[in-house]
């Protein structure tokens, strides 16, 4: 698109020690609409840059200039940031000198006489190029925001050296283990870990162990290629061939099979893995950060977890508290999701009021942070008051009633004693307790599992036995 289509004319800056090009090329472009400078050398480039306070869209400079040449005025340009794209000129450019422009960021190389066409169309290029190029950095600076310690909130002196460990081990290679119920923000942590490390640029990739089947585990992690097993069509990806260069952080590692574990231990060890059904090897640079909700110390004792995978993954441990331990950080989390939710919504919301944040700080949240925040982004579409009420609460927290009581479902019976096993006899009262927790729970199933100590694959293996949806009817018999 040429720039008098758009609203300001694109800036340009001509840069030749040849007066006669620099003014046919400034005639030429301003014919175009664009609005157009030119400078003689180098150093007259960079003056002028400065006395306007801004950098152009763009800058054409000739290659071989007397005092600063073009390849030294565009490492200027890349040490001091300018963010101006760049196009290189020549009469007799060389191989060498071309390599060195592209390597240093311009975005085009273009040899004398131009032909207008192709400097036009160049010139386009480049100015789009600058925009995705400044559209990425704005997106990775909100990134870089939202991940930041910063959106870490809490003063409590535990969150406090969880701060510390953070800031700490992020610039390192280290191996992370995280422990926490669901909901306590490892997933946070562990994209906060990534942002400050060496590897930000790098990918993020986030898997939950304990949502995917046992029989899909190994596909997803490692990959698979076609025809590998039934339903194997195309090749795939795995995660941590798509982290490579980045993060891979895997939440619930306790429900991770011993073949499983197996598995990771040799990658984690080796940095090497074959895709199911393939016999080739494949390197992996990638940071493991692993999260598990049960104590990985009590699954290693009762033999449900193996010890050298343990030891291996053990090296920095981070432990988040529950929600319920840190009362004191329920009020700066709830006007922190209520700012946030406000801002989404375009809604002015300024605050609790008593009665609502009294409630607020009696419930025990079995969800943790999570369940706070669905909490608060729920009372911000319903409250039609800038502050929040206590008829924007649900029913269960204004009670201060947490789903957490143990459930009574057992109850005592005068029947005649049918002839059955153990399991079968179980089979009813086992299926209302899991309907109950799922309502006490609404339907949250990583709450219900948590709340159950089984892991969500357990949990769906149940449902489905059982002939429980996901939303509270029966599957189809």
């Amino acid at each position: 698109m040429s720039a008098d289509n758009a609203q300001e004319p694109h800036r340009i800056l001509i840069v030749d020690d040849d007066p006669i090009v620099a003014e046919s090329l400034e005639e030429l472009l301003r014919v175009s609409g664009y609005e157009v400078t030119s400078a003689l050398s180098g150093s007259e480039a960079l003056e002028l840059i400065t006395a306007a306070g801004r950098a152009p869209d763009a800058i054409i400079t000739d290659v071989f200039m007397p005092g600063m040449d073009g390849l030294a005025l565009m490492r200027e340009i890349k040490e001091l940031r300018i963010g101006s794209a760049v196009i290189m000129l020549t009469g007799y450019g060389t191989v060498e000198s071309a390599v060195e422009a592209l390597r240093l960021g311009a975005a085009d190389y273009l040899t004398k006489p131009v032909v207008e066409d192709e400097l036009r169309l160049a010139i386009e290029r480049a100015i789009q190029q600058r925009s995705l190029l400044q559209e990425n950095e704005t997106l990775r600076k909100q990134l870089d925001d939202k991940f930041s310690l910063d959106s870490i909130v809490g003063r409590d002196a535990r969150m406090q050296r969880v701060y510390e460990l953070v800031s700490a081990v992020a610039p390192s290679k280290t191996t992370v283990l995280m422990s926490g119920e669901s909901g306590t923000g490892k997933s946070l942590i562990a994209h906060a870990i990534h942002q400050q490390s060496e590897r930000s640029r790098g990918p993020y990739v986030e898997l939950a162990c304990g949502s995917i089947p046992e029989t899909l585990l190994e596909s997803e992690l490692f990959g698979h290629v076609k025809g590998s097993f039934t339903g194997a069509h195309t090749d795939k990806v795995g995660k941590f061939q798509a982290a490579h260069g980045g993060t891979l952080f895997l939440d619930e590692i306790n429900s991770a099979s011993p073949g499983m574990q197996l598995k990771l231990l040799r990658v984690l060890q080796e940095r090497k893995f074959e895709q199911v059904g393939s016999n080739e090897t494949q390197e992996v640079d990638v940071r493991v950060i692993l999260a598990s909700n049960e104590s990985l110390d009590r699954l290693v004792a009762e033999g449900r977890f193996r010890q050298d995978l343990y030891y291996r993954i053990n090296v920095v441990q981070i432990d988040l508290p529950p929600l319920r331990e840190r009362a004191n950080d329920i009020p700066l989390l709830a006007e922190h999701f209520l700012d946030q939710f406000g801002r989404e919504m375009g809604k002015e919301l300024i605050g609790f009021s008593d009665e609502s944040m009294a409630a607020l700080m009696r419930y025990t949240y079995p969800g943790n942070v999570r369940e706070l925040q669905n909490i608060i982004e729920r009372a911000a579409v319903l409250s039609t008051m800038q502050t929040v009420g206590i008829d924007a609460l649900p029913s269960h927290v204004v009670d201060g009633q947490a789903a957490s009581h143990p459930l009574s479902i057992v109850q005592e019976t005068d029947d005649e004693w049918e002839p059955m096993s153990l399991a079968e006899a179980l089979r009813g009262p086992e299926r209302q307790i899991l309907l109950r927790a799922l309502e006490a729970n609404n339907w949250n199933r990583s709450q219900t599992a948590d709340q159950l100590e089984i892991n969500r694959t357990t949990l769906y293996k149940k449902m489905k036995a059982f002939g429980i949806d996901g939303d509270g009817g029966k599957l189809a018999s």
